[in-house]
């Protein structure tokens, strides 16, 4: 089983289009796997989970506030205090263009989450918790570590990670022929 997974963290919002924030982190050999029109640019992809993105969502709506008005993204923010740190915990695990995704998820997602984060705490804020809640490293602790014979349960995987967070993350896979293989991980 290959993995990957995502995490919720939950902020109460007083006001806005936005409940809490989906912390979404991918297992990048399942993400190049299974990528069909397009190929990942590394053809031995990371070994460790990578942010995808920090996304505000909503109880009641399933679907997640995207493009909104904000402020358009702006290198000059990220950088160069927090490029160094997002190249390892934020790459561009298909193109290799790092800059272009930090682009795309802020125009998408992080223009939604101004009203609490700015751009540079947007990225931040995703590092720290990258950081501070490290799947790969929780996952290894545990012997789990990815191989081509060995499978685990999602509760094996679940457990773990509430073990060393306190949060129980939300697993989400993707199918490659019969295999379901662990894609993201989200608090």
């Amino acid at each position: 089983l290959v993995l990957g997974f995502a995490f919720f963290f939950c902020y109460v919002m007083s006001s806005g289009s936005y409940d809490y924030f989906q912390f979404v982190q991918q297992w990048p050999p399942t993400n190049c796997r299974v990528r069909v029109k397009r190929p990942c640019s590394n053809p031995r992809p990371l070994q460790n989970f990578t942010i995808h993105g920090l996304w505000p969502s909503n109880y009641s709506n399933p679907t997640k506030p995207s493009n909104c008005n904000g402020t358009k993204f702006d290198a000059r923010k990220v950088y160069p205090h927090m490029r160094s740190k997002l190249k390892i915990s934020w790459p561009d695990v298909e193109s290799g263009n790092d800059t272009r995704f930090w682009e795309g998820e802020w125009n998408k997602h992080g223009t939604c989450s101004e009203q609490t984060l700015n751009q540079f705490q947007y990225f931040e804020r995703s590092h720290e918790m990258w950081y501070s809640f490290n799947i790969t490293e929780i996952l290894r602790n545990a012997s789990i570590v990815p191989n081509a014979t060995q499978t685990w349960t999602y509760s094996d995987i679940v457990s773990p990670i509430k073990t060393a967070t306190g949060r129980t993350p939300l697993l989400r896979c993707k199918q490659d022929k019969k295999t379901q293989l662990l894609h993201e991980v989200v608090f």
